[in-house]
């Protein structure tokens, strides 16, 4: 179905995996990369750091492009089928048995809840003031690259796992989604959330996702009743760079971030 162009490597032919275990595959495979990568990487600070970070994953894009008796390429995996749940699951949570999207908030709701626990411990507060002040954080005794290396992998095996939640539940996967456009949006996420900040950032993700959604029609041709617009193709990712510079020079610690602070200070008041 998918190897038509040319075949796909004989040891894979055979290969079977339950997946969970796949998906954890996939998050160790892009957690390797991610020390790989950051270990040379994680030398540098600042613009240049994420200068060498976006060449690295245009570089993986392209090489993931040419591997085609692997990835089939810049055509990608079509037809994965839908993950099944428990049959008393399904019934308990009103939706199929065929869907992906428990499976993707409970890992998500997994994943937020260690890095709570992460940032509580001994690491989390190495990070953290790494983030604040490398030059304070040395000073202390924190080793600067372990924890900047740990921190990449840590990230990258989420990510690994993310893109797998990602296949399975659009059905298809290719190298194109993983365009700028994509690191844009997560930036976005982070910015709007609150750099540092959980929670934050995960309200921002869902908040950004059903804007990115909502706005489509931005993108198409607007009878406005006096003139017709032309459809201009991209008009929402401009909305979204207005919204993320106007968020970097008037809310710098992120606009979710202020805006969940007021809310519970009003019910603490109450």
């Amino acid at each position: 179905m998918n190897f038509y162009m040319k075949p796909m490597m004989p040891v894979l032919l055979n290969l079977n995996m339950s997946f969970i275990f796949a998906l954890i595959m996939g998050g160790l495979m892009a957690a390797l990369f991610g020390f790989l990568i950051g270990a040379p990487v994680l030398k540098l600070t600042d613009d240049y750091l994420a200068i060498a970070t976006l060449g690295f994953s245009e570089i993986i894009r392209v090489v993931i492009i040419n591997l085609q008796s692997i990835t089939n390429g810049s055509l990608g995996l079509k037809g994965i089928p839908k993950l099944l749940i428990n049959e008393r699951v399904s019934e308990l949570f009103g939706v199929s048995q065929r869907t992906n999207l428990l499976w993707a908030w409970g890992i998500a709701i997994l994943t937020i809840v260690f890095m709570k626990l992460l940032m509580k411990g001994s690491y989390g507060k190495a990070f953290k003031a790494i983030r604040e002040d490398e030059i304070a954080a040395r000073s202390m005794g924190i080793n600067l690259f372990k924890h900047k290396v740990m921190s990449f992998t840590i990230g990258s095996f989420f990510a690994g796992i993310g893109g797998g939640l990602l296949a399975a539940s659009l059905g298809t996967i290719d190298p194109t989604l993983f365009k700028f456009a994509l690191t844009f949006n997560i930036l976005l996420m982070v910015v709007l959330g609150g750099m540092g900040n959980i929670n934050g950032t995960a309200v921002a993700a869902v908040v950004i996702t059903i804007a990115m959604e909502a706005l489509r029609f931005l993108d198409e041709s607007m009878n406005l009743g006096f003139v017709t617009t032309p459809a201009l193709p991209g008009l929402r990712m401009v909305v979204f760079s207005l919204i993320l510079m106007l968020v970097v020079i008037f809310k710098k610690d992120g606009f979710i971030k202020n805006t969940l602070g007021k809310v519970r200070g009003r019910y603490a008041k109450n």
